[in-house]
């Protein structure tokens, strides 16, 4: 795929991929963090309600062989809802979801992949991203200066110096890229054997520019068992402030 195609269309669907198929061991050895309750619904289900504030063709959640949970949780405009398998990392789990949308959608629609464990993302968010990959013409993920001061450590925990924070950005999801681009980058990186920590390091590594578009800090993604009462805050404070 040569880089002059990397032009968006100005009317694409617009899909959305949530790898959902992680154990999650640093949440909990025993529990998925993706079904833990915040209010009367799954973090699951609130991440699946705020990504379908937009005008979705569909969304894909890719889950493990041993799920049992996902398919029947009551999610939100359920005609959408399309599963697949999920892979050993989260890299493999989008992978398999976008040879899943290839035999249903085009390879010119827009994808956004983002966290299952990150319920609670803005609409605002989600509108700016979507508009300014459009007008700027090429992938684009949410994300946040960093602002707190950084230090590189050693395997003894010294410090070894002060990193300068000028120019670096916390990465978020959504991340938002063609689907025909995206599959191609994740995989090359594969094959080139690179490490992939978000959509946007594939997308990078192929020679493709990615837009940084300003997010949130309540867009927080659940990680540890503090997280969760954290998530629960923000979405009781958001709920408040909309209501």
């Amino acid at each position: 795929m040569s880089q002059n195609q990397t032009l968006l269309p100005k009317h694409p669907k617009l899909w959305a991929v949530i790898p959902a198929a992680g154990s999650g061991s640093r949440f909990s050895k025993h529990e998925l963090k993706q079904y833990q309750l915040i209010g009367q619904q799954t973090v699951l289900e609130h991440t699946v309600n705020r990504l379908n504030q937009l005008d979705l063709a569909g969304y894909i959640l890719a889950v493990s062989a041993q799920d049992d949970i996902a398919r029947n949780l009551p999610l939100v405009k359920a005609e959408k809802a399309h599963f697949c398998l999920g892979g050993q990392e989260r890299v493999h789990s989008v992978l398999n979801a976008l040879h899943y949308l290839s035999n249903i959608a085009d390879e010119d629609d827009l994808i956004l992949v983002h966290d299952a464990a990150r319920p609670c993302v803005q609409f605002s968010s989600l509108q700016n991203l979507v508009e300014n990959a459009i007008e700027q013409n090429c992938s684009a993920i949410l994300a946040i200066a960093v602002r707190d001061t950084l230090k590189l450590v050693s395997d003894k925990q010294h410090i070894t110096k002060t990193v300068s924070r000028e120019c670096l950005w916390q990465a978020q999801t959504p991340q938002l890229a063609r689907l025909g681009l995206l599959k191609a980058a994740i995989e090359k990186a594969l094959a080139d054997q690179i490490t992939i920590t978000d959509e946007a390091s594939a997308i990078e590594h192929a020679g493709y520019p990615v837009q940084v578009v300003m997010g949130r800090s309540d867009n927080i993604k659940i990680t540890y068992p503090d997280d969760l009462e954290l998530a629960k805050l923000i979405i009781e404070s958001q709920n408040t402030t909309s209501s």
